[in-house]
């Protein structure tokens, strides 16, 4: 454990959105903090707030999309005399013009932050928790990762599908190790995720209310899975009914389905 008796936590993507929620959640639980991302600015201003609260904070920038980023991260947290008690790979985003319309370069980058760099840090972190016989890792995936992949954001779902299928997996594989492994899946969040990438007028206006989350209730439901080592955890009732349809649908009605929602994001 780290000096004072107080585990810590890293977050990447922790400059805004589930990953400053996360943030909060493991301040409000006496944790310590890593905060990564690619801004300093929020990260900075998110660091002095949780400090506030008593946590010990050390800001990282790193843009994930570099391939060197994960095992740079995990030599500065070396360089720094801190161990990982929990690894949250929070970081993503996604591109809605189209598969033929998103620069190449922009697929690379998300299959870089949201996939290859989940798996690198966890392999990376893994190890030391297993050999002090405690660890929480959250990988953030996605409701659309249990949905068809859609037109538009043709990458996205297929990404956080294999996001899930890996977290379900080291589940299993670390489940006799103290080292918890759970994939968090939130579906319509409220957050600046829509306002990147471009979409948050068509979200808005085509989903009601009551089907989004706050990003805080998220984090909170994610925090409890992970203490209770569950493999995945859907927040929201309706979300998990749109699951099980997804899941128990035909191919060519799933299909259909989304495909309105690609229709009514006009991205296709």
């Amino acid at each position: 454990m780290n000096p004072g008796n107080r585990r810590t936590a890293l977050i990447t993507g922790a400059s805004a959105g589930i990953g400053a929620a996360l943030a909060r959640v493991y301040a409000a639980e006496s944790w310590d903090l890593i905060l990564t991302a690619r801004r300093e600015g929020p990260l900075q201003a998110l660091a002095d707030e949780l400090r506030g609260l008593g946590s010990a904070v050390t800001v990282l920038t790193a843009d994930l999309a570099d391939p060197a980023a994960p095992r740079a991260l995990y030599e500065a947290v070396l360089e720094r005399g801190l161990m990982v008690d929990a690894l949250i790979n929070n970081a993503g985003f996604s591109r809605t013009a189209g598969f033929l319309h998103t620069d190449p370069a922009d697929h690379a980058a998300m299959i870089r932050v949201m996939l290859t760099a989940p798996v690198e840090l966890a392999r990376l972190f893994a190890p030391d928790m297993v050999a002090r016989s405690y660890g929480r890792i959250i990988n953030v995936a996605s409701l659309a990762g249990w949905m068809p992949a859609t037109g538009g954001d043709t990458l996205y779902g297929p990404i956080k599908s294999f996001l899930i299928k890996a977290s379900q997996g080291l589940h299993l594989e670390l489940k006799d190790t103290g080292v918890h492994v759970t994939a968090l899946c939130p579906g319509y969040t409220l957050t600046e995720f829509h306002d990147v990438n471009g979409t948050r007028d068509e979200v808005s206006s085509a989903y009601p209310a009551w089907m989004w989350q706050t990003a805080e209730h998220v984090a909170r439901v994610g925090y409890a899975a992970v203490a209770a080592n569950r493999p995945k955890v859907t927040p929201g009732v309706m979300n998990n009914v749109l699951a099980g349809l997804a899941k128990h649908l035909p191919d060519a009605v799933a299909l259909n389905m989304v495909g309105g929602h690609a229709k009514r994001l006009k991205r296709i």
